[in-house]
C-alpha cells in the first residue's frame, strides 16, 4: 500500500478472481468458462475489425444494442452493452445506492457485490442463504432497500422462478432489483419479460458464460428506457468507449448464431445432468444447479484438501474458505471427457483416502 492511497479506499478488500495458471494440459473447470470455442463467424468477425484498430469504437454500440434487444425480445433503449455484466453492477452501485438508499444480496452469492459495495461506500446487508442453501424470497419482500441477486445464483447454482423474483420486485416499489443472469441460459428463465411491467428491475446478462466470451469482456444491462438512460449516463461519465470493436463484432456475429449457443447449453446441461449422477453414486451431495457448475461436498474428504489432490493431477476446480461452504467445491462442466477424467480422478482420491 502507497502513502499516496486515499484513506476511504485503505480497508478495501478487492474481489479475488478464479485461478488462471500457465500449465500445459491443464483441465481447467474453475472459472465457469465454456468449454466450446466460438464460431467461426465470431472469430472472422473480430479479426476483420481489427484492421481498424486505429479508430474509435461506437459509443453508442448501436448495432450490437439492436442486435441483443431483438434476442430478448425489448427495443435497444431498454439495452445497454458494457465490459462484462461486473461493468454493469458496478454502474447500478454508482448510479442508484448510497447511504440513503443501500444494498441487500444473500451472505453466500458473487463475491463483486460486497466489492463494488465497499468500493462505492454503500451501506449494505448480507441475508444469510437457507440451511439448503437455497435463497428465500420472502426475506426480501418489501425490504426497501435496493436488492442484488444472481439468479441462479452462485456458487451454489440455485435458481428463483420468475413467479417469486415477481413477488420481490412488486414488493419494493421504491427500490431498485438487479437480477443478475449469469448463468440464466442453462436452465433458469429469465425474467427479462418482467421489465414492461417493472420501472424497478434492472436484469444483467454476460456473453461470458454460454456464448463462450470470457475473453472478449461484453455484457448487457436490461431494463426500462429511464434507467437504461441513467447507465449511460453513467457509461459516459466513466468510459464511453467500454466496448471495443473487435469484442462489439464478435457479439454481433455470436447473436447471428444463436442457435450454437443453444446447441452448446443442450450439450452442458447433459453432460452437468451426468456428472452429478455420477458423483451421487459415489457419496457426494450436490445442489439442484442451473448453471455450467455443479457444487459438491464429501462427507468422507475436506473440500480443500479434495481441491488441492485434484490440482495436484492437473485438474482445478474453485474452492472458497467461507465457512459455511468450505467443505464445498465448485465445479464448472467441461467437456463429457474433461469430466471423465474428474470423476475417475475423484474415484482414485477416495479410495488412496481409505
Amino acid at each position: 500500500m502507497s502513502r499516496f492511497l486515499i484513506e476511504k479506499h485503505k480497508a478495501l478488500v478487492p474481489y479475488t478472481p478464479g485461478e488462471q495458471p500457465k500449465i500445459q494440459n491443464l483441465i481447467k473447470l474453475n472459472t465457469n468458462e465454456s468449454p466450446y470455442p466460438p464460431t467461426a463467424e465470431t472469430v472472422a468477425a473480430a479479426e476483420q475489425e481489427a484492421k481498424r484498430l486505429h479508430l474509435y469504437p461506437d459509443p453508442t454500440c448501436s448495432g450490437l444494442c439492436e442486435a441483443f434487444a431483438k434476442r430478448c425480445g425489448v427495443s435497444s433503449d431498454q439495452v445497454i452493452a458494457v465490459n462484462g455484466s461486473d461493468e454493469i453492477l458496478n454502474f447500478a452501485f454508482m448510479a442508484f445506492c448510497d447511504e440513503s438508499r443501500p444494498a441487500v444480496f444473500p451472505d453466500i452469492t458473487y463475491g463483486f457485490y460486497p466489492v463494488f459495495a465497499e468500493l462505492n461506500q454503500v451501506p449494505y446487508e448480507e441475508i444469510p442463504l437457507e440451511r439448503d442453501l437455497s435463497v428465500d424470497p420472502r426475506k426480501y419482500m418489501g425490504i426497501g432497500k435496493n436488492i442484488f441477486l444472481a439468479n441462479p445464483n452462485a456458487p451454489t447454482g440455485i435458481a428463483l422462478s420468475v413467479k417469486d423474483i415477481a413477488q420481490i420486485v412488486a414488493s419494493n416499489p421504491d427500490n431498485l432489483v438487479v437480477i443478475d443472469e449469469a448463468y440464466v441460459d442453462f436452465g433458469a428463465e429469465s425474467c427479462i419479460s418482467l421489465i414492461r411491467k417493472y420501472d424497478n428491475l434492472l436484469v444483467t446478462q454476460t456473453f461470458s458464460k454460454s456464448r463462450s466470451m470470457a475473453g472478449a469482456r461484453l455484457g448487457f444491462g436490461i431494463g426500462c428506457e429511464d434507467l437504461i438512460r441513467d447507465l449511460n449516463t453513467v457509461r459516459y461519465s466513466t468510459n464511453p468507449y467500454n466496448v471495443n470493436r473487435m469484442t462489439m463484432a464478435a457479439g454481433i456475429a455470436t447473436l447471428k448464431n444463436d442457435a450454437i449457443t443453444v446447441k452448446n447449453c443442450e450439450s452442458i446441461i447433459k453432460t452437468r445432468e451426468s456428472t452429478i449422477e455420477e458423483l451421487n453414486r459415489i457419496g457426494f451431495e450436490t445442489t439442484p444447479s442451473s448453471a455450467n457448475f455443479i457444487f459438491a461436498r464429501h462427507p468422507e474428504i475436506d473440500g480443500k484438501d479434495l481441491y488441492l489432490k485434484l490440482k495436484e493431477r492437473g485438474i482445478l476446480v474453485r474452492h472458497f474458505d467461507k465457512e459455511r461452504i468450505s467443505q464445498y467445491n465448485r465445479i464448472t462442466v467441461g467437456t463429457p471427457e474433461q469430466m471423465q477424467c474428474l470423476t475417475d480422478a475423484i474415484k482414485q482420491i477416495m479410495e488412496e483416502s481409505k
